[in-house]
């Protein structure tokens, strides 16, 4: 049974270098491995943990806040942990993933199995993933942190999340239903991709082999796939089924925690994270009714 597409040679356009070619060929066996395995740890696993993350949301704005504070506990730290264990991997893994697809021959035409199916659709919602993670961290986080480039994109509602104002902001840059649908689509191509790589990465490490081994792989990655998407979804819902009243709320309880957090030492102070905007209403807000009452 050919479970996986034929890995037909095409001619080398003027632009592939032969070095770089033949460099792949000579180390393949290890590269893709490599691949394979960087798309599982830390890649799958970080998305697990992420939609879990957000899922929490449904338990409140409380629960949400707690657990993104827990994830910039690090300080300093973070930005050598997320491109050590995120963004590197997530390079590599696209960048080889792309060459792969670009550089093999789908053969579903001339064998119709499940198999070769799902791997087609592995290449395509590999390809709507990255579109969407590319998307997704310039609308929530704006790919770069300079003050300028936040400044101008956040015009354009892009930018827009702020750790320390966690729920209430990710409420609100998910209003509309544009935003929602984007999410939508590209959440469940990504859990696709993740559920089905595993199926394919048991292959290229050789756990399974046998046609009997391979039918229970894909009882196994599809109950995994059923689960993460559930999880996504709620992860979604939490995130665009409140208004922006409820976004409000959230913010209330989300500036109770940051002085309990800074007074305690769990997060550092920075109002970079925090939406500061919403920060001066709120504190002017309350600092009017009390110069009502000394006039």
């Amino acid at each position: 049974v050919l479970n996986r597409r034929q890995r037909i040679p095409t001619p080398m356009s003027s632009s592939e270098s032969a070095p770089s070619v033949a460099f792949f060929f000579r180390h393949e066996f290890a590269i893709r491995r490599l691949h394979s395995l960087l798309g599982i740890v830390p890649l799958g696993l970080y998305m697990v943990v992420h939609l879990t993350t957000n899922a929490s949301l449904m338990n409140g704005s409380e629960t949400f806040q707690r657990a993104v504070y827990l994830i910039h506990s690090p300080g300093k730290l973070l930005p050598l942990i997320e491109w050590g264990g995120i963004f590197l991997p997530l390079i590599f893994h696209a960048v080889l993933g792309v060459w792969i697809a670009k550089t093999g021959k789908l053969n579903t035409g001339q064998y119709r199995f499940a198999a070769n199916r799902r791997y087609s659709w592995q290449r395509w919602t590999g390809f709507v993933a990255l579109l969407f993670l590319f998307v997704h961290i310039l609308h929530l986080h704006g790919w770069f942190h300079a003050h300028f480039w936040l400044d101008a994109i956040g015009n354009f509602g892009l930018g827009v999340f702020k750790p320390y104002n966690a729920a209430s902001t990710l409420v609100l840059a998910m209003q509309g239903w544009v935003w929602p649908a984007f999410y939508l689509i590209g959440m469940l191509c990504c859990v696709y991709h993740l559920a089905n790589g595993l199926w394919t990465a048991g292959i290229t490490w050789g756990l399974w082999i046998s046609p009997a081994a391979q039918r229970r792989a894909t009882q196994l990655c599809g109950v995994i796939g059923i689960l993460l998407a559930i999880v996504g979804t709620t992860a979604w819902w939490a995130a665009v089924a409140p208004g922006r009243e409820q976004a409000k709320e959230y913010r209330k309880v989300e500036d109770t925690m940051y002085s309990a957090a800074v007074e305690s030492g769990w997060v550092p102070a920075n109002d970079e994270k925090r939406s500061l905007a919403d920060a001066d209403a709120a504190e002017a807000a309350v600092r009017e009714p009390e110069l009502g009452a000394q006039q």
